[in-house]
Parts: C-alpha cells; structure tokens; sequence
C-alpha cells in the first residue's frame, strides 16, 4: 500500500520560503507521477502542481508560477515543493498526491493522497 507523508509546513512571514517534502513508501516511486494540492476550509481542494514519473515534465497552476517549484529524488522517494515569495493566499493545507494520470502540462489526476501539512502565511 502506497504511503505519502508531507513534512516542512510552518508559519512564515509574507515573501518567506519554505520547502515541503514529500516521502513516499510501499510503492514503485520512481514510475509514478506527482504532485501538490493545496486546500482551504470552505473551499474545493486546488491544484498546485504535478511532476511526471521520468522528472521531465513539470505542470504548476498559474497563481503559483514563478514562485513554487515542484521536483522530485527518485534515489530518495521524496518530492518537493520549493515554495518562495509566499504570499497569505497561499495559507492552506497542503497535500502530496501520487500516481494516477499526468496529462502533459494540462492536468494531473492522483491516486494516492498524503495526510495533508499546514501552511500559514502571516501579512
């Protein structure tokens, strides 16, 4: 059974950074494409941004581009979310997503969701 586990949320001041990590277990990583939502209370769960299973190809949600980046380790089976120049908008839970279908900078549709980690920016 495919386990992920968010690690690195925080509080942080606007324009900060912060890094999440995401470990996976119990699955073949390395062939499996990945990404980062990222959910508010009262609000549908959104798309953050998605990483094919080869690392070649990356997809980020507009409101987010230019200052999160998704990689991955496949050496390491963890993902990150390089998240600069943080904004209060981007206060939210964040959850790691894996497997599923990537469609080429288009959309990305999981199989596998972590727990979720917090993310607070304060103005």
């Amino acid at each position: 059974q495919v386990q992920l586990v968010e690690s690195g949320g925080g509080l942080v001041q606007a324009g900060d950074s912060l890094r999440l990590s995401c470990a996976a277990s119990g699955g073949a990583f390395s062939r499996y494409n990945m990404g980062w939502f990222r959910q508010v209370p009262g609000k549908e769960r959104e798309f953050v941004a998605a990483i094919a299973w080869t690392g070649g190809s990356t997809y980020t949600a507009d409101s987010v581009k230019g200052r999160f980046t998704i990689s991955r380790d496949n050496a390491k089976n963890t993902m990150y979310l390089q998240m600069n120049s943080l904004k209060p908008e981007d206060t939210a839970v964040y959850y790691c997503a894996g497997g599923g279908s990537y469609y080429y900078q288009r959309s990305y549709e999981p199989a596998y969701w972590g727990q979720g980690t917090q993310v607070t920016v304060s103005s």
